[in-house]
């Protein structure tokens, strides 16, 4: 597997913890993890035992002279340790051994340590066995400047008002991590903050203010504010880690799994004897998925809601508020799609109204207690990625494999969909899938677009008299990440843009840096109040390596 990042997430500025606190590994938190760990070791004996099976019946099990012995484990005491027979030949033979007094006496190794050293030795070492040597310099008492280290970290991990911080998930030489930075945008500074280890290939990322309840926390108490992230995987299971604490080992919160000894483990399907036509569809369940989780959206309405696409062809609706009982999952599922279900999101303004888009080449707008009535278009390609219009309550984008974008009113859409569904706009955006959409929350008809072109262009949408919305490309740039995943646009500033790739790089780019892109947004600029200022550079920051500093202090120095 190659090394890329998937997906980012934005952080807004003051939400994070301004110290976050380390893991603490107490009774309470240990009897958290044991139970967690049990269920991984359950998950490996049930998928060994799975794995064995199907082997057996794909007819991969040795036979005849391959076969092992039928009294392989029947009489342990005819097998005879070499080593022990070997021993047992050597004790046979008689070797005359010197007596210790003959031939080692006149060593004298018993007065070896009686030597008198001498106190009067030449040289500038000769008091060298008087030095006293101190494993701390706090317990040193001729050192008067005490070095506090742990004041020193502290400021390292601080996080202030003014930082942002941006979660990627990251996969590196087969291994996976959500990875924290800390964005300073007055100072164009990007650094890693720490890092937290998952176990599979993760898929989508949703940040939330909400604490989810855990089975042992209380549920009379209101509920707080609080920074965490929740991660789509392989794994049919949602994780949701806090951002304010570092070096966890488990998350604070796992949904979808059905009960504390059931795995999901894929069920082989088939024996292998014949080539099958088509993969067997697993058997969905209302309570949890069954396959990997494609996307995710957080109510910010009604903040203990979150809603998941799988490709378990299934939208699955979580009550983070509810304490996790065996047995009991996600609260609604819906089966409105007839393939994978590639992303899902909720309304803003309208917070019961779910939007989702799935490989059936779909896209379905339905609300949460009446799924039945819901309305949708068809498509003509597989869906990437969709976003609502956050100015207009029933306008939505969808982003397509074929590099379409299209926008649509829900007001317009068929309930039957064999009836035709026109776009109201259709933007031919890049050549090759459009990966990566999203629409600025700080600049009305501002969007950004990335594909697998490995580019990512902003687009200005302006109503026109005539009611058709005339688009045009504002800035196009190639943000050096490979294969443009996800492009995000930034909480706290309207034309500064997240984006991260196949290269397994994450690369902020300020717009506003562009003259271009500021005349074009002037007006949008000065309606929602915001003043742009000019900046040195290109406006793309990125994470310095080694290597790249050690070149250019390199190049300096030449």
């Amino acid at each position: 597997m190659s090394n890329l990042i998937s997906c980012v997430s934005w952080v807004k500025r003051g939400v994070s913890a301004h110290q976050p606190s380390k893991y603490v590994l107490d009774e309470k938190e240990l009897e958290r993890v044991s139970a967690l760990a049990r269920i991984e070791l359950e998950d490996a004996r049930i998928e060994l035992e799975r794995a064995h099976n199907a082997a057996k019946g794909m007819g991969k099990g040795a036979e005849g002279a391959e076969a092992d012995d039928a009294d392989e484990d029947g009489d342990e005491d005819a097998w005879v340790d070499e080593e022990d027979a070997s021993m047992e030949v050597d004790g046979d033979v008689q070797v005359d051994v010197p007596a210790k007094g003959d031939d080692l006496a006149q060593y004298k190794l018993d007065e070896y340590d009686e030597d008198d050293v001498k106190e009067d030795g030449m040289g500038p070492f000769s008091n060298i066995k008087g030095l006293t040597f101190y494993r701390d310099n706090q317990d040193d008492p001729y050192i008067t400047l005490k070095d506090d280290v742990e004041d020193d970290e502290r400021s390292e991990l601080e996080i202030l008002p003014s930082d942002n911080l941006l979660v990627t998930a990251k996969t590196e030489d087969d291994v996976s991590q959500l990875e924290i930075y800390v964005y300073d945008e007055s100072q164009d500074n990007l650094y890693v903050h720490h890092d937290l280890m998952l176990p599979n290939f993760p898929l989508c990322l949703e940040w939330l203010d909400f604490p989810p309840t855990s089975s042992d926390m209380q549920t009379d108490t209101p509920p707080k504010f609080g920074n965490y992230i929740a991660v789509g995987t392989l794994d049919p299971e949602i994780e949701i880690w806090s951002l304010d604490v570092m070096e966890s080992m488990y998350p604070d919160m796992i949904l979808g799994r059905p009960d504390k000894t059931a795995a999901h483990v894929p069920v082989p399907a088939g024996t292998g004897k014949k080539k099958r036509k088509k993969t067997k569809h697993r058997p969905s369940s209302d309570a949890y998925h069954v396959d990997a989780v494609l996307g995710l959206s957080w109510n910010r309405t009604h903040r203990h809601m979150l809603a998941s696409a799988s490709a378990d062809r299934t939208v699955k609706l979580w009550d983070l508020s509810r304490p996790i009982v065996d047995g009991e999952g996600a609260i609604r599922s819906f089966g409105v799609h007839k393939d994978k279900v590639q992303a899902v999101q909720w309304n803003e303004k309208e917070p019961t109204v779910l939007l989702s888009g799935s490989y059936d080449r779909t896209v379905r707008v339905f609300d949460s207690r009446a799924p039945d009535t819901g309305v949708g278009a068809v498509l003509g390609a597989d869906v990437e990625a969709l976003r609502w219009d956050p100015w207009e309550t029933h306008a939505f984008y969808v982003s397509l494999e074929n590099g379409l974008v299209l926008n649509f009113d829900a007001r317009a859409l068929p309930t039957d969909m064999k009836s035709p569904s026109p776009a109201r706009f259709t933007l031919s955006a890049h050549d090759g899938a459009v990966s990566a959409l999203d629409v600025s929350p700080l600049l009305r008809g501002c969007i950004c677009t990335g594909g697998t072109d490995k580019l990512v262009k902003v687009w200005n949408v302006d109503q026109t008299a005539g009611g058709k919305p005339a688009v045009s490309m504002v800035a196009s740039r190639d943000m050096e990440v490979g294969k443009v995943f996800s492009a995000v646009f930034s909480p706290d500033d309207p034309l500064t843009i997240a984006a991260a790739g196949s290269k397994a790089k994450l690369q902020i780019w300020d717009v506003g840096a562009n003259s271009g892109a500021r005349r074009a947004f002037a007006s949008k600029l000065g309606e929602a109040g915001r003043v742009l200022k000019e900046k040195e550079g290109a406006g793309l920051v990125g994470l310095v390596n080694d290597d790249e500093a050690s070149d250019d202090e390199g190049d300096v120095d030449d």
